[in-house]
C-alpha cells in the first residue's frame, strides 16, 4: 500500500476482502469478457455459424482472466472509451475472435449486465452478514429475556422492561431489512442483449429478421450470465430505478445500526450495557480510566454515510433523460461500490459488537431501584384501599411525598427516600419492610416482556435462521480498534 497517496479508508481499514474483491478491476473486467463470452456462444448456438466458429469460442474461453491491464490503460488513454479499450486488449489475445468480441452489442451491453451480476453476489454476501446479526442478537435476547431494566420514552425513566426485549426491537428492524434485501434480489434481472437503445435493432440485423431468435439471444445470454430473468424492455442502459431501490435497501440496514448503536452508546454512559472491550484496549490518549464506545461511534458515523447516499442515486435515475445519459457513469463509479462497501464495515462492526456485549446487572439494579418507588405508587394505592383506606386521601399523601422525594433527588443530589417518607407518615399503613417487599420482585413490573421476548424468538426469528442456516456463513468481524 502507497503511504504517498490517498487510500480509500473503506478498503485500507474497514471492509472485507471478499466485497473488495467483488468491485475490483480484476472482478469487472474478467466479467466483461464471460459478458462477451455469453454473447458469442449465444449467437454462435442461434445459428450465426457463418460468422462465428467454436474456435473462437475456445480462443475467447481460454483468455477470460489473462489480461494486459497495462495495454487496456494504454489503449483507453488513446481513444478515450475504457470498453472499446477492452474489446482492443481481448482482441490482441485472442486475434481469431477479435472481429467477432462485441459483435451486435453497446458499451452497456457489458457495463449493466456485469454491474448487475457484481450487485446481486455483493448483495447476497451482505445478508449473510445480516443473517448473522441478528443470530448474535437473538441469542443475546434469549440470554437476557428475564432480566429486568429500566425502559426509557423521551429518554425519561419509564416502565420497566428486560434487556433481552428490548433488543427484540432492533432484530425486528433488521428482519425487515433482510425482507427488503429479499425484495430487491427479486427485483434484479439481466440487461440482457438489447442493443443501442434498447431496440435490439443491430441484433435483428443479424439474424436477418427473425425477431424469435432474437428474442431467445436476449434469454439465452441471460441464462448464461446466471439469471433466470431479463429486463423486459430497457433503454441503453437497465432501469436506474433499480439503483435507487438497491441505495434504500442498503440505507435501511444503515439507519438501523445506527439506530442501535446509539442506544449502546447511551447505555454505556449509564454504565448498565457496553460493546466489547478489549483486554489491552486504550479508551482514551488522556484519560486512563476510560472505556469509550469506539465501535458504536465508528458505526454511527459510517452508518450516518450510507443514510446519505439514496439521494445521489434518486437525483441520478430522475435525470436520465429518454433512452440514457452519461451523466450517471462517474457517480455510480464511485456510489455503488460505496454502498456496498458501507454496508460491508457497518454490519462488520455489528456482527463483532453483537458478539460479546457486556451487561451490568448491579448497575441494572441501582437504576431500577432508583425509580421504583415512583413505579410502585400506584400498587401502593391498591393495597391501601385492600386495608379500607380511602383512595382519593391516599392519592394526595403519596403525591404530596412524592414531589418531596423527586425535590431530594433532583436538587439535592441524595438517594430517593419516598419509601421512608411514606413509612414514617401514620396515615399510610404500610412498613418499610412492606413497602420495600412490594418492589422486591422487578418481573412483576416488565409486563409480558420475557414472554413476548420467547414468542418472537420461537415464532419469528428461530424459524427464519433455520430456513436459512444454509445461506449463512461465518463472517470475519475481527477489527482494528
Amino acid at each position: 500500500m502507497s503511504r504517498e497517496i490517498y487510500q480509500e479508508p473503506l478498503v485500507s481499514r474497514y471492509t472485507s476482502l471478499e466485497i473488495q474483491k467483488l468491485f475490483s478491476e480484476k472482478t469487472k473486467f474478467t466479467t466483461w469478457r464471460k459478458c462477451w463470452l455469453a454473447l458469442a456462444e449465444a449467437e454462435f448456438e442461434l445459428g450465426l455459424t457463418d460468422i462465428i466458429s467454436e474456435e473462437m469460442l475456445q480462443e475467447m474461453r481460454a483468455n477470460i482472466s489473462n489480461i494486459d491491464f497495462d495495454l487496456a490503460a494504454r489503449k483507453e488513454k488513446e481513444i478515450r472509451h475504457d470498453v472499446m479499450a477492452h474489446v482492443y486488449e481481448f482482441g490482441c489475445k485472442c486475434p481469431k475472435a477479435a472481429g467477432i468480441i462485441h459483435l451486435g452489442a453497446t458499451s452497456q451491453f457489458v457495463v449493466c449486465n456485469t454491474d448487475l451480476i457484481i450487485q446481486r453476489a455483493a448483495m447476497h454476501f451482505l445478508r449473510s452478514s445480516v443473517l448473522q446479526v441478528i443470530a448474535n442478537l437473538a441469542a443475546f435476547c434469549q440470554q437476557y429475556k428475564a432480566l429486568p431494566t429500566l425502559g426509557f420514552t423521551h429518554y425519561q425513566p419509564a416502565q420497566p422492561t428486560t434487556v433481552g426485549k428490548r433488543n427484540t426491537l432492533y432484530l425486528q428492524d433488521l428482519i425487515m431489512d433482510l425482507e427488503y434485501i429479499d425484495m430487491y434480489l427479486q427485483q434484479i434481472k439481466a440487461r440482457g442483449a438489447k442493443g443501442t437503445v434498447g431496440t435490439q435493432a443491430t441484433f435483428l440485423e443479424l439474424f436477418k429478421g427473425d425477431h424469435e431468435k432474437v428474442r431467445q439471444l436476449d434469454r439465452l445470454v441471460a441464462q448464461k450470465l446466471g439469471f433466470s430473468e431479463v429486463f423486459a424492455v430497457t433503454g441503453q442502459t437497465y432501469t436506474r430505478k433499480l439503483d435507487m431501490k438497491l441505495a434504500e435497501t442498503l440505507a435501511g440496514i444503515g439507519a438501523t445500526s445506527h439506530k442501535f448503536a446509539v442506544d449502546l452508546r447511551l447505555l454505556s454512559n449509564l454504565k448498565v450495557q457496553e460493546e466489547p472491550f478489549e483486554k489491552n484496549q486504550t479508551g482514551s490518549s488522556a484519560m486512563a480510566y476510560k472505556r469509550n464506545p469506539m465501535r458504536s461511534e465508528r458505526l454511527t458515523g459510517l452508518a450516518r454515510k450510507l443514510m446519505t447516499l439514496p439521494q445521489n442515486f434518486a437525483a441520478t435515475y430522475s435525470n436520465q433523460w429518454f433512452e440514457r445519459t452519461l451523466d450517471d457513469s462517474a457517480i455510480r463509479r464511485m456510489d455503488i461500490p460505496q454502498c456496498f462497501l458501507l454496508a460491508d464495515a457497518i454490519l462488520k462492526l455489528f456482527i463483532n459488537i453483537t458478539s460479546d456485549m457486556v451487561v451490568f446487572p448491579a448497575q441494572i439494579k441501582r437504576h431500577l431501584m432508583t425509580e421504583l418507588p415512583f413505579m410502585a405508587t400506584e400498587k401502593i394505592l391498591m393495597e391501601a384501599v385492600k386495608k379500607g383506606e380511602s383512595r382519593q386521601e391516599m392519592h394526595e399523601i403519596v403525591k404530596e411525598h412524592s414531589l418531596a422525594a423527586g425535590k431530594v433527588v433532583k436538587e439535592l443530589g441524595r438517594e430517593n427516600d419516598l419509601f421512608v417518607r411514606l413509612a414514617e407518615d401514620d396515615r399510610i399503613p404500610f412498613s418499610l419492610p412492606e413497602l420495600e417487599e412490594m418492589v422486591s420482585d422487578y418481573s412483576q413490573f416488565t409486563g409480558r416482556a420475557q414472554e413476548q421476548t420467547e414468542e418472537f424468538l420461537t415464532e419469528v426469528v428461530n424459524p427464519l435462521l433455520q430456513r436459512n442456516a444454509a445461506h449463512m456463513k461465518k463472517i470475519d468481524a475481527s477489527l482494528t480498534v
